[in-house]
């Protein structure tokens, strides 16, 4: 399983586009995407600025299919100038034996 994990912080007075935006995203994920086993979309209950994203997908090539999808892309463009900071980490998911 391939797990990704985004931080983004949101520049002041669009919090609430970004996540109308995000939860679309997230959700067309979810909906056409086979490879994509989960998309949480996270908000920090003391600073709404702050949101975490959980995601899993099947293997690194279900994320490069999200990465070069239409809904991606074109969130992606929406966004871009919402977006104080982004941080992107990959993980290999290890479940227990």
């Amino acid at each position: 399983m391939y797990v990704v994990t985004v931080e983004f912080v949101v520049i002041a007075g669009r919090g609430q586009d970004f996540l109308q935006a995000m939860v679309a995203n997230a959700r067309t994920s979810r909906e056409v995407e086979p490879g994509c086993r989960q998309f949480d979309v996270c908000v920090d209950p003391d600073d709404p600025l702050r949101v975490f994203l959980y995601e899993r997908y099947a293997d690194r090539a279900a994320f490069d299919a999200h990465l070069a999808s239409a809904h991606f892309r074109t969130f992606d463009t929406q966004v871009a100038g919402w977006v104080a900071s982004k941080v992107v980490r990959t993980y290999a998911r290890r479940d227990p034996a």
